[in-house]
């Protein structure tokens, strides 16, 4: 499992998450299986872990378990999944604790050929899910000047990302871009010297959330996280970029991800969470120094309202 992805924050997020060891817990982003299998060796035998992830090649972790049902789906449908095992296998139909941790895996970013790293000249791919779903060659391909700009601001917070759209657009009428190789060339003259890697990396991600939509599958998600938790059940996130932290921050405190306070005809604000820790949990020194790809990341803890719908 260390090879494919090693996890972030491990100890401290599985050890926010459970509070009963024969619950019912969800790992919505499985990927390696690392968070899993540490959820699984806290438990009981009357324990169940509920695992989701889009990516086959995650899938191909599976855990030999009897307590994991591995699901090859996104996130955003875990109220169903709670719902349908709930019916079919007499899982619990609430949880009592559901962890995302939605960083990339290691695997994705190195293995070449999912194009989702600019350090390999490969096809701009980036799907989560392989089998199915448009690629980033197919966004930048057809996608005009105006929405290109538009996910390069919002998704990668480029600093110009009017000129980076339309560098993309005279490209492809030259030759489709269809490889890394073929992107970073279109954008080499707004890229700055010595800081190539860290702009590309901003317009990688952009590409990548777009393709993915991820924005919209993590807004899904935390509402249907919200409403399969049990009373008093925590919901354990690890982001790892600005955008997606927001949303998380927002939806914990506001009940939705835009932030907009909601209250009913008593004047109580109309969330169903409550934060645990007002600031995120970062990594330690000694994890990042191990890992430098947890460098970014950040967990948030909420639990779930008594009265929480």
């Amino acid at each position: 499992m260390s090879e494919y992805h090693t996890p972030v924050l491990l100890d401290e997020s599985v050890s926010a998450l459970i509070d009963n060891p024969s619950g019912l817990y969800i790992d919505a982003t499985f990927g390696g299986g690392g968070h899993t299998a540490e959820i699984l060796s806290r438990l009981t035998g009357k324990g169940k872990v509920l695992a989701f992830d889009r990516d086959i090649d995650a899938i191909g972790n599976r855990l030999k378990d009897e307590r994991l049902i591995l699901v090859h789906n996104n996130f955003r449908f875990v109220r169903n999944y709670v719902q349908f095992y709930a019916h079919t296998e007499g899982t619990p139909a609430e949880a009592d604790g559901i962890l995302a941790d939605l960083g990339v895996s290691s695997h994705q970013f190195d293995t070449a050929d999912r194009g989702f790293s600019f350090r390999f000249d490969a096809p701009l791919d980036m799907r989560m899910n392989t089998e199915a779903g448009m690629t980033a060659a197919d966004l930048v391909n057809t996608y005009d000047a105006a929405d290109l700009e538009r996910i390069l601001r919002l998704y990668g917070e480029v600093d110009n990302p009017r000129k980076m759209a339309q560098l993309i657009v005279a490209a492809r009428t030259r030759k489709p871009v269809a490889t890394t190789a073929d992107l970073d060339e279109a954008l080499a003259p707004c890229l700055p010297k010595f800081a190539e890697h860290k702009v590309l990396a901003k317009v990688y991600q952009a590409l990548r959330i777009e393709v993915n939509q991820e924005m919209k599958s993590l807004e899904k998600f935390l509402e249907g996280a919200a409403r399969c938790l049990k009373p008093d059940g925590k919901l354990v996130v690890i982001t790892y970029h600005s955008l997606e932290d927001r949303m998380v921050k927002n939806f914990i405190r506001t009940g939705n991800v835009a932030g907009e306070v909601r209250q009913d005809v008593y004047g109580r604000t109309d969330a169903p969470l409550r934060p645990v820790n007002r600031k995120p949990i970062l990594p330690k020194e000694e994890e990042i120094a191990a890992n430098t790809r947890a460098r970014s990341a950040k967990l948030r803890i909420a639990q779930k309202n008594p009265a929480g719908r």
